[in-house]
Protein backbone atom coordinates (compact mmCIF):
# COMPACT_ATOMS: atom_id res chain seq x y z
CA UNK A 1 0.00 0.00 0.00
CA UNK A 2 1.17 3.86 -0.89
CA UNK A 3 1.03 6.67 1.27
CA UNK A 4 -1.85 8.05 -1.12
CA UNK A 5 -4.01 4.86 -1.05
CA UNK A 6 -3.69 4.82 2.53
CA UNK A 7 -4.70 8.02 3.11
CA UNK A 8 -8.23 7.12 1.19
CA UNK A 9 -8.72 4.60 3.93
CA UNK A 10 -8.33 6.80 7.15
CA UNK A 11 -11.11 7.55 8.74
CA UNK A 12 -13.05 11.11 8.94
CA UNK A 13 -12.60 10.78 12.64
CA UNK A 14 -9.11 11.12 12.08
CA UNK A 15 -9.00 13.48 8.51
CA UNK A 16 -11.39 16.05 10.05
CA UNK A 17 -8.99 16.69 13.36
CA UNK A 18 -6.56 19.99 13.14
CA UNK A 19 -3.66 17.62 13.12
CA UNK A 20 -4.20 16.05 10.07
CA UNK A 21 -3.09 19.21 8.54
CA UNK A 22 0.31 18.30 9.25
CA UNK A 23 2.00 16.62 7.15
CA UNK A 24 4.58 15.12 9.24
CA UNK A 25 1.54 13.53 11.57
CA UNK A 26 -0.05 12.09 8.44
CA UNK A 27 3.21 10.47 7.85
CA UNK A 28 3.82 9.34 11.33
CA UNK A 29 0.18 7.56 11.40
CA UNK A 30 1.23 6.18 7.87
CA UNK A 31 4.84 4.84 9.24
CA UNK A 32 2.99 3.01 11.99
CA UNK A 33 0.73 1.15 9.75
CA UNK A 34 3.62 -0.02 7.93
CA UNK A 35 5.47 -0.94 10.91
CA UNK A 36 2.27 -3.18 11.72
CA UNK A 37 2.78 -5.01 8.37
CA UNK A 38 6.49 -5.09 8.71
CA UNK A 39 6.04 -6.69 12.30
CA UNK A 40 4.07 -9.35 10.99
CA UNK A 41 7.45 -10.49 9.09
CA UNK A 42 9.79 -9.92 11.62
CA UNK A 43 7.49 -12.13 14.17
CA UNK A 44 8.20 -14.98 11.81
CA UNK A 45 11.79 -15.19 12.17
CA UNK A 46 13.21 -16.00 15.81
CA UNK A 47 15.60 -13.36 15.96
CA UNK A 48 13.04 -10.83 14.81
CA UNK A 49 10.74 -11.31 17.08
CA UNK A 50 12.30 -9.16 19.93
CA UNK A 51 13.16 -6.24 17.30
CA UNK A 52 9.66 -6.55 16.18
CA UNK A 53 8.36 -5.77 19.41
CA UNK A 54 10.52 -2.79 19.89
CA UNK A 55 9.90 -1.41 16.55
CA UNK A 56 5.75 -1.65 17.11
CA UNK A 57 6.12 0.16 20.18
CA UNK A 58 8.87 3.24 18.91
CA UNK A 59 6.75 3.66 15.35
CA UNK A 60 3.35 4.31 17.41
CA UNK A 61 5.13 6.44 19.91
CA UNK A 62 5.70 8.73 16.96
CA UNK A 63 2.20 9.94 15.83
CA UNK A 64 1.01 9.09 19.46
CA UNK A 65 3.11 11.81 20.52
CA UNK A 66 2.44 14.60 18.36
CA UNK A 67 -1.43 13.59 19.18
CA UNK A 68 -0.98 13.81 22.93
CA UNK A 69 1.22 17.53 22.68
CA UNK A 70 -1.17 18.83 20.06
CA UNK A 71 -3.84 18.24 22.35
CA UNK A 72 -2.46 20.29 25.13
CA UNK A 73 -1.93 23.29 23.10
CA UNK A 74 0.71 24.68 21.55
CA UNK A 75 4.43 26.39 22.44
CA UNK A 76 7.03 25.36 24.97
CA UNK A 77 4.42 22.42 26.00
CA UNK A 78 3.69 20.77 22.60
CA UNK A 79 7.30 21.46 21.56
CA UNK A 80 8.52 19.07 24.59
CA UNK A 81 6.02 16.41 23.02
CA UNK A 82 7.72 17.10 19.42
CA UNK A 83 10.82 16.73 20.93
CA UNK A 84 9.69 13.07 22.53
CA UNK A 85 8.32 12.13 19.11
CA UNK A 86 11.68 13.17 17.45
CA UNK A 87 13.25 10.76 19.61
CA UNK A 88 10.74 8.27 18.93
CA UNK A 89 11.89 8.40 15.14
CA UNK A 90 15.51 8.31 15.58
CA UNK A 91 14.54 5.23 17.55
CA UNK A 92 12.20 3.81 14.94
CA UNK A 93 15.13 4.56 12.31
CA UNK A 94 17.61 2.47 14.36
CA UNK A 95 15.11 -0.56 14.91
CA UNK A 96 14.55 -0.43 10.81
CA UNK A 97 18.34 -1.11 10.41
CA UNK A 98 18.64 -3.38 12.97
CA UNK A 99 15.76 -5.38 11.16
CA UNK A 100 17.69 -4.75 7.48
CA UNK A 101 18.75 -8.81 8.32
CA UNK A 102 15.01 -10.00 8.08
CA UNK A 103 13.19 -7.62 6.30
CA UNK A 104 13.83 -6.75 2.67
CA UNK A 105 16.51 -4.17 1.17
CA UNK A 106 13.81 -2.19 -0.51
CA UNK A 107 11.46 -1.92 2.61
CA UNK A 108 14.38 -1.25 5.05
CA UNK A 109 15.45 1.68 2.38
CA UNK A 110 12.17 2.76 1.74
CA UNK A 111 11.31 3.23 5.99
CA UNK A 112 14.29 4.92 6.44
CA UNK A 113 13.95 6.96 3.93
CA UNK A 114 10.28 7.97 5.50
CA UNK A 115 11.98 8.36 8.86
CA UNK A 116 14.52 10.62 7.51
CA UNK A 117 11.47 12.79 6.10
CA UNK A 118 10.12 12.83 9.27
CA UNK A 119 12.59 13.39 11.73
CA UNK A 120 13.88 16.58 9.04
CA UNK A 121 10.23 17.75 9.63
CA UNK A 122 10.11 17.05 12.99
CA UNK A 123 12.96 19.48 13.95
CA UNK A 124 11.50 22.35 12.29
CA UNK A 125 8.33 21.89 13.84
CA UNK A 126 9.48 21.46 17.33
CA UNK A 127 12.04 24.36 16.99
CA UNK A 128 8.85 26.86 16.06
CA UNK A 129 6.88 25.56 19.14
CA UNK A 130 10.24 25.94 21.30
CA UNK A 131 10.61 29.68 20.39
CA UNK A 132 6.94 30.37 20.83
Amino acid sequence: MNFSEWQEQVPASITEDPLWQLEVYRQALFLSELAWEDCSTLMRHPLGRPLAWQLLRSAGSVAANMEEGYGRGFGKEYGRFLRISLGSARETRGWYYRSRHVLRPEVVSHRLNLLQAIIGKLVVVAKQQANR
